[in-house]
């Protein structure tokens, strides 16, 4: 999964991704219910959009990717049906939790550390395994995920890996 800011970035990923999430919290609704839509109608690649259901809805996204914090997978399944719902999460607890909610994944992190969290403490390749091995949905490693370093992901038991600077 690569994460990004814009339909630029989400163009440029796609080409390499399984799925783009349009991450942009600080982006006013409607400029980002336009980038969305542009990035959706311009891919086959699978769009997810950070944190907003209405804007999934309204630009005909495959679905959302919640922060820990957010709503809840059942409440956000509410709106979007049978789209998919993510929800990135930091530990055991929270991924055992997002998956009785209904989450379809799980993205855990970081795992590393990493250049767009500064300051974030990593939870290491040990815990991915430990949330890995305690869920039955998918589980994408992010954080400090380099090439290198996927192989060790999915020796750990992710499903796969999600990244920022690795599609920018």
């Amino acid at each position: 999964m690569a994460v990004v800011a814009g339909a630029d970035a989400g163009l440029r990923a796609a080409r390499r991704a399984t799925i783009v999430q349009l991450r942009a919290p600080a982006t006013p609704a409607s400029e980002l219910e336009r980038e969305a839509a542009r990035l959706v109608a311009s891919t086959r690649v699978a769009v997810v959009i950070g944190s907003r259901c209405d804007v999934a809805l309204a630009c005909g996204a495959a679905g959302v990717n919640l922060p820990e914090r957010d709503i809840s997978p059942r409440d956000a399944r509410l709106l979007l049906g049978d789209r998919l719902v993510g929800k990135s999460v930091h530990s055991v607890e929270a991924a055992l939790a997002a998956e009785g909610d209904g989450a379809d994944y799980v993205i855990f992190g970081p795992v590393w550390a990493s250049a767009s969290h500064p300051g974030g403490a990593p939870a290491g390749i040990e815990a991915l395994a430990r949330v890995a091995a305690a869920v039955r949905i998918p589980v994408l490693a992010i954080g400090g995920v380099t090439p290198a370093r996927i192989p060790e992901c999915l020796a750990a038991g992710a499903a796969g890996y999600a990244a920022i600077g690795m599609f920018e």
